[in-house]
């Protein structure tokens, strides 16, 4: 009975032990770790201003395709029934009576504007030009969120690998409070000693919850930025991410202004737009001249009345007085004829005989519209200095903007190498701090201080290195580098 029992819980265990390592295993295989290359391709396909520039550009299409629709004909039909009830002068007969009447009418108008101070012309290129600024703009806005989820991405980086370093640290710190413990005991170096490593330990040990939960926020806000709600099994990857040279660094600052002026969708869009206010004057001023154009319009109708079949004599009162002669007093009398009303001819019969056409071509001179013209073309003009202001003020701030960026990059290349060095020349100083407290040469303090510092060095060190890596693409991109060729 007790090995039935124990074979039992035994049995209890490895199931449950089993199952606690499947589902370990299905969420390790549900956690995803995503490359720097997928969460980019990700926003640029997901992210929501994206969408709305994507959509600004959808409808600069519409926008196109309304300004060539202009050189096409209108063609607009129409057709209508009616009835009318009392009083009525009746279609077959012209006399006024009290009836309900049906009528039915339709129609077919063309016209076609054959003139208009080529504004149809111009309206077509403005067109093509706003199409083109909106691609511009849906480039620039690309290129913009690339570098979010980039610097976003590099921050998890940096955040994780601080971590690591916090961790190396603290297992060192582990061993060497171990170490300690055995040489208290022995005798070999005071209490106080061991109790500056315990402190030092608890103390990186809070570093460690304050980094784990660094990461843990930089990793919720990279996905909301991908759009991603899944964010317990949302992770990038661990692969360290290393300094590539490029050779932007080797160009003159003047030379990658002058790329960016050719290249940067900044520019492009302030030029676009200049075009379009200048155009937009061309409109304007043909609001000056006359206007023609033509039209035709096919009408018919049909009626439920009755219709005229024929006359004849009334054959209750064949004859009806008309008058009377005055020297014999004899009346004067005629033929009493009736009209004889039949059923209407057949729907599409009526529509066939009752049809007709009209053409012909109309012009409009202006000659006083309250300065509407002449203001509107005022109006224009205005913009189109104030678009030229925009213009010059745009490469004013991309002139800027890029020499700030290469003066980064530049020191963000000079801080990462002293950084190194740096980094370098500390940990020779912990090794040899490391070395004389385990002869007893230096107290635990003087130790714990090289330790700190050492991590310190390390901390610094990735923090410069993402530092460069974030700003030496930035760099690329005014350079002109596509922002999918970028490497990292």
């Amino acid at each position: 009975m007790l090995d039935l029992c124990f074979t039992t819980r035994v049995m209890k265990k490895i199931i449950l032990s089993a199952l606690c390592f499947t589902l370990g295993f299905t969420s390790m295989a549900q956690k995803r770790q995503w490359s720097l290359q997928e969460c980019v391709e990700h926003a640029l396909e997901n992210n929501i201003s994206i969408k709305q520039s994507e959509l600004d550009l959808e409808l600069s299409g519409l926008d196109r395709r309304d300004a060539i629709g202009s050189f096409i004909p209108s063609i607009n039909g129409s057709a209508s029934t009616a009835w009318n009830t009392g009083l009525t002068t009746d279609v077959t007969t012209g006399i006024l009576q009290t009836q309900t009447t049906r009528n039915f009418s339709a129609g077919v108008t063309a016209s076609l504007m054959l003139f208009d101070g080529l504004r149809n012309f111009k309206s077509v290129q403005r067109a093509k030009m706003a199409q083109l600024a909106s691609r511009y703009s849906l480039e620039l806005m690309k290129d913009d969120i690339a570098l979010l989820v980039a610097n976003s991405y590099l921050q998890v980086l940096f955040n994780k690998e601080n971590l690591k370093v916090i961790n190396a640290q603290h297992e060192i710190t582990r061993q060497q409070m171990e170490r300690t413990q055995e040489l208290v005991s022995a005798g070999a170096v005071p209490r106080g000693d061991l109790l500056e490593i315990r402190a030092n330990y608890a103390n990186e040990e809070q570093r460690m919850i304050v980094a784990e939960n660094e990461v843990r926020v930089s990793l919720i806000a990279l996905a909301q930025l991908l759009l991603i709600k899944d964010y317990e099994n949302f992770d990038i990857e661990d692969e360290g991410y290393q300094v590539i040279p490029s050779e932007v660094m080797q160009v003159p600052a003047s030379e990658v202004v002058d790329r960016a002026t050719d290249e940067r969708y900044e520019i492009k869009v302030a030029e676009e737009q200049m075009r379009i206010a200048e155009k937009d004057i061309e409109l304007a001023r043909g609001a000056y001249y006359p206007t023609i154009g033509a039209f035709f319009n096919y009408n018919t109708r049909e009626s439920g009345m009755g219709r005229v079949v024929g006359v004849g004599i009334d054959p209750d009162e064949p004859y009806r007085q008309i008058g009377v002669v005055e020297s014999t007093g004899e009346s004067v009398v005629a033929p009493n004829t009736v009209t004889e009303i039949g059923n209407p001819l057949p729907f599409f019969r009526q529509l066939e005989l009752n049809d007709g056409i009209s053409y012909g071509a109309q012009i409009n001179i202006p000659f006083l519209n309250g300065f509407s013209a002449r203001n509107s073309v005022r109006r224009s003009e205005i913009n189109a200095r104030r678009a030229e202001y925009q213009l010059e003020q745009a490469k004013l701030d991309l002139e800027s903007n890029v020499y700030q960026a290469y003066v980064d990059a530049q020191g963000a290349m000079k801080a990462y190498q002293a950084a190194q060095a740096a980094l370098e020349a500390q940990e020779l100083a912990f090794e040899y701090a490391t070395e004389r407290y385990e002869v007893g040469m230096t107290t635990a303090f003087e130790y714990s201080q090289s330790q700190f510092e050492y991590e310190n060095a390390q901390t610094e060190a990735l923090r410069t290195k993402y530092d460069y890596i974030f700003k030496l693409k930035v760099l690329e991109l005014y350079f002109g580098v596509p922002v999918t060729d970028l490497k990292f």
